[in-house]
């Protein structure tokens, strides 16, 4: 199920998690060559990225919401 990102935190390893609307988090992770999404250095590139839809896996699932 598609949810919008609505916000972002790190994580304990300092990786950028994506908020998305549905309350789960997603890690939205720059490491070229396998995962390009090079928004995601920048506060510019991922607030340009706000409302975005990513692919919930978590939702398919029926998973509780995360927290911080």
């Amino acid at each position: 199920m598609q949810q919008a990102i609505c916000g972002y935190h790190k994580d304990e390893e300092q990786h950028w998690v994506a908020e998305l609307r549905c309350g789960h988090f997603q890690h939205v992770r720059h490491q070229p060559p396998w995962i390009n999404r090079p928004w995601v250095v920048t506060a510019a590139g991922r607030t340009r990225m706000l409302g975005y839809l990513l692919e919930c896996k978590k939702c398919d699932l029926g998973a509780d919401k995360d927290s911080l």
